[in-house]
């Protein structure tokens, strides 16, 4: 397993990136601000993760998304690992964003984090068409925040 910083190209990804967040218009506000992290098992590319920083004290995970037939390994579970050594000593906290999906909560707070907050009906005012994950409709945009 290797895990390398993507430094140019980074749209190169989205096909990836809409695994985690399918809105391209939205991936775009923050891809290029972002530092992008790729997993790569035996030389395939399984994950991504996306960060940036949003205060002196705060970075947030703005995708993780994994390739369906590498998910469910311990790729999203290494990056995030992964990204929580390199800025631990950097900043205090590491926070995100998700839908309303029991799995996706689950999987983030089983590594640590806990709710904050919502921000009511996110995925309806914000995307240009209907989020779907697991037969249920997103509509609140959860944070989760997780001290480094």
């Amino acid at each position: 397993m290797q895990i390398k910083e993507i430094t140019a190209n980074k749209t190169d990804y989205t096909d990836i990136l809409l695994i985690g967040d399918e809105d391209e218009n939205m991936i775009s506000k923050y891809i290029e601000q972002s530092t992008v992290f790729a997993l790569y098992a035996n030389n395939a590319l399984t994950s991504v993760c996306a960060v940036i920083t949003t205060d002196n004290e705060t970075i947030e995970i703005k995708n993780l998304a994994t390739y369906p037939e590498y998910q469910n390994k311990g790729y999203a579970s290494a990056l995030i690992d992964f990204v929580c050594n390199k800025y631990k000593t950097e900043f205090k906290y590491l926070i995100l964003g998700t839908g309303e999906n029991n799995k996706t909560l689950s999987f983030y707070k089983n590594r640590g984090f806990k709710e904050t907050h919502r921000l009511k009906n996110f995925f309806i005012e914000n995307y240009s068409h209907p989020i779907f994950e697991d037969g249920k409709q997103l509509k609140d945009m959860i944070y989760l925040k997780k001290i480094l």
